[in-house]
């Protein structure tokens, strides 16, 4: 992988997250997780480079992310659109997505991981987290029947400073 700077990238967010998709991945070489997420942006907050990410907190990932103090999201080709599917239907409690897709953890310069054929791999440090409430909707009755439920908790939101960025 080819480093690039965070300030450099060319990227279309909106497509890239919403359409591409991203894997969330947290933990050590030895014990880690990812997710799939289609939700989060891309930006500067606090005059650095940001990418803020929305993770429910009963997701097994969401335990890696809070034991560590970086993760990072990675943006798979087309061809892995299966594997990345496949992340997201399941959870690392239950099956090692290593073993049952064409996914291969790799270790990065700054020693994070992500996998050997993404497109894009950016590098994140946590900078904040909250919790979204329900109090703070304009308008709840929207977002409620469809994205949360007693089995769909509200997200945490983590926004986190890119420190690294890696191209094919």
């Amino acid at each position: 992988m080819n480093a690039i700077d965070p300030h450099d990238l060319t990227v279309q967010p909106i497509r890239l997250i919403g359409q591409q998709w991203m894997l969330i991945t947290a933990g050590t070489p030895e014990s880690f997780n990812c997710m799939t997420a289609s939700w989060g942006g891309l930006g500067v907050l606090w005059g650095k480079p940001v990418a803020y990410v929305f993770v429910r907190p009963n997701r097994y990932t969401a335990s890696f992310i809070a034991q560590q103090p970086e993760l990072t999201l990675s943006f798979m080709p087309e061809s892995y659109r299966e594997d990345v599917l496949y992340c997201g239907r399941h959870s690392g409690r239950d099956v090692d997505k290593m073993r049952e897709t064409k996914l291969r953890s790799v270790q990065l310069p700054d020693g994070l991981l992500s996998y050997a054929d993404a497109e894009l791999v950016l590098s994140c440090r946590k900078m904040f987290k909250t919790r979204l409430q329900e109090a703070d909707f304009l308008d709840w009755s929207e977002v409620h029947p469809r994205w949360y439920s007693e089995d769909n908790p509200l997200h945490d939101l983590y926004i986190c400073e890119i420190t690294a960025a890696y191209t094919k």
